[in-house]
C-alpha cells in the first residue's frame, strides 16, 4: 500500500530538517508512538499503539535510516510486529524537504507499507483512510512543535 502526502509548515528548510532528524522532536508528534530507543546512530526502535476498526494493535518496530540527504531528504526502512506476530509490518519510506519560501516548507512523505496478518485483512479503503488521520495527526502536531520552538541563537 503506497501512502504518500504533504503539508506545509511556517519555517525555514534548516530548521525544519533539524526538527524531522530529531528523535526528541519527531517522537511526540507520532500519533501512539511510546518507548524510542536509540540503538545506533542510525538505528531506532519504538513501541506504536493504533486503533484499526475492532482491533487495538501495539507494534514493535525498528527503524533505520538507510540514506540522508542534508537539508533535503532522509530513506528509512521500518520493520515490526504486533503482539506474537499477529501482524507483521515493512514499510520503505522517504520524506522530503522543499524550501518555499524563506520561512515556509513543504514536507513531502511517502512509504510503500506492507501489512500481513490480521491487520492485513482490513480493505485497502480502510488501511489507507487511517493511515490519512495518522498522517494528518502526525503533520498537525510536528507543525505545532516546530512553529512553537524558538529559533536557536546563530
Amino acid at each position: 500500500m503506497k501512502i504518500e502526502d504533504s503539508f506545509t509548515i511556517n519555517a525555514s528548510q534548516g530548521d525544519v530538517w533539524m526538527a524531522i532528524t530529531d528523535p526528541d522532536i519527531v517522537t511526540p508528534c507520532v500519533p501512539g508512538c511510546q518507548n524510542v530507543q536509540v540503538l545506533g546512530p542510525n538505528t531506532y526502535s519504538a513501541n506504536i499503539k493504533v486503533k484499526i476498526g475492532p482491533i487495538n494493535a501495539n507494534f514493535r518496530l525498528n527503524v533505520e535510516v538507510t540514506r540522508e540527504t542534508p537539508p533535503v531528504e532522509v530513506h528509512s526502512t521500518t520493520r515490526g510486529e504486533e503482539g506474537s506476530k499477529a501482524s507483521v509490518l515493512q514499510a520503505k519510506s522517504l520524506v522530503r524537504l522543499k524550501q518555499v519560501d524563506a520561512n515556509t516548507t513543504e514536507v513531502y512523505y511517502c512509504s510503500e507499507v506492507n501489512i500481513i496478518g490480521r491487520l492485513g485483512k482490513f480493505g485497502f479503503g480502510i488501511m489507507k483512510k487511517k493511515a490519512k488521520t495518522l498522517g494528518d495527526e502526525f503533520a498537525e502536531a510536528f507543525r505545532k512543535t516546530v512553529e512553537l520552538t524558538p529559533e536557536p541563537a546563530r
